[in-house]
């Protein structure tokens, strides 16, 4: 059994006057270390698996295996249908399995915390999703989860199944990170798995579902700032250090550092370093869908405090809101800040976007 994340008191390991060698002084050290961090879970070791468990009976729509750590849809593989494919770390929630379900994704493979899935998750989560009209894999450019997907494409493509990959390159901050060569990818996932999953339901071809893909993440940039760190659960601390009147401009979803740090200011001024940064790598115009995205600690109240201000600072440079997301959609466990990510629209790319969804995250239209 896996020891509890909550220990017992010290008084229960020890006695008035008993003497402690240096190893079990350790050991109570870090069991009080862990004491202090306060989070909803049984123990770090199967925080993963747990919430896939509750995941599973929250929502029967879906098939979800917490050991194997596979999540796909009940019914199994739609004949004749393109699948979809994601899948990535845990504590980014609901991303990715939050997006399996009509509409989006067929399945989608967890990994640890900040972990890529291994080859065989992807293999199998890859059977769940064979439809017999090939798989897109959509893959956030993360070095181990390129690696990984491109591993188990090559194991799938030898059981003769003709796979296709995306990969998700949104975050303007930064090229060549601690995690990836080139950017990053970040809040465009969503957009893709949900617009390229509209033209998969719709009968489009491999070929076709992969275009749309690669066209929504061409049309796609984003940019993040974070106003506190994350608490991993094994570790029990926070992965970097701000002071208290800090904040990151340019965060990764994995905590990593931006493009500088700098003292707070207020949401307008947030807005508008955060658009300005998409808007020199990809001038902005037209119509487009915008998502402010919540790191995973931020008050609602707080996001809609930020749409606001991207919203009339996108009309006063000539971009029209066409349609929105406000909430957390890619998060970073327990972090304080947000995201901003634009995707430039046309009238294919919104009839997809406006087109049924249902799954446990994002669902309209059914």
């Amino acid at each position: 059994m896996a020891e509890p994340y909550l220990s017992p008191p010290l008084s229960q390991h020890s006695r008035p006057g008993e003497r402690f060698d240096a190893a079990v002084l350790a050991t109570t050290r870090e069991r009080e270390q862990l004491r202090n961090v306060k989070k909803l879970i049984n123990s770090a070791e199967t925080v993963v698996t747990d919430a896939l468990r509750g995941l599973s009976a929250a929502h029967p729509g879906l098939r979800v295996d917490p050991d194997g750590r596979t999540v796909s849809r009940s019914g199994g593989p739609t004949p004749g249908k393109v699948g979809l494919v994601s899948g990535g770390g845990s504590g980014h929630e609901p991303l990715h399995a939050g997006f399996v379900g009509y509409g989006m994704l067929d399945a989608a493979c967890p990994g640890e915390i900040f972990t890529s899935p291994v080859p065989g998750q992807m293999v199998t989560a890859t059977a769940a999703a064979d439809g017999g009209a090939g798989v897109l894999y959509v893959v956030k450019n993360y070095t181990g989860d390129v690696l990984n997907f491109e591993l188990a494409a090559d194991l799938c493509a030898e059981e003769g199944v003709e796979i296709a990959s995306v990969l998700v390159d949104d975050d303007v901050a930064v090229r060549d990170s601690l995690h990836t060569a080139g950017r990053r990818g970040t809040g465009a996932t969503v957009f893709v798995e949900k617009i390229a999953g509209a033209a998969a339901e719709g009968g489009a071809s491999l070929a076709e579902v992969t275009r749309v893909a690669e066209e929504v993440n061409a049309r796609s940039r984003s940019f993040g700032v974070a106003l506190s760190a994350c608490t991993t659960p094994a570790s029990g601390r926070p992965t970097f250090e701000l002071g208290e009147t800090e904040i990151e401009l340019g965060i990764g979803i994995h905590g990593e550092p931006g493009r500088s740090r700098s003292t707070m200011r207020d949401a307008r001024e947030l807005a508008a370093i955060a658009l300005d940064a998409v808007d020199e790598d990809m001038p902005l115009s037209g119509d487009a869908l915008v998502m402010v995205n919540g790191m995973g600690a931020t008050p609602l109240i707080e996001l809609y405090v930020v749409f606001a201000e991207v919203a009339e600072q996108l009309a006063g440079r000539g971009v029209r809101v066409a349609r929105s997301l406000v909430g957390d959609y890619v998060t970073s466990l327990d972090m304080r800040g947000f995201s901003v990510t634009v995707c430039l629209l046309d009238e294919d790319l919104t009839r997809l976007w406006d087109a049924p969804v249902e799954t446990p995250a994002l669902r309209w239209g059914r």
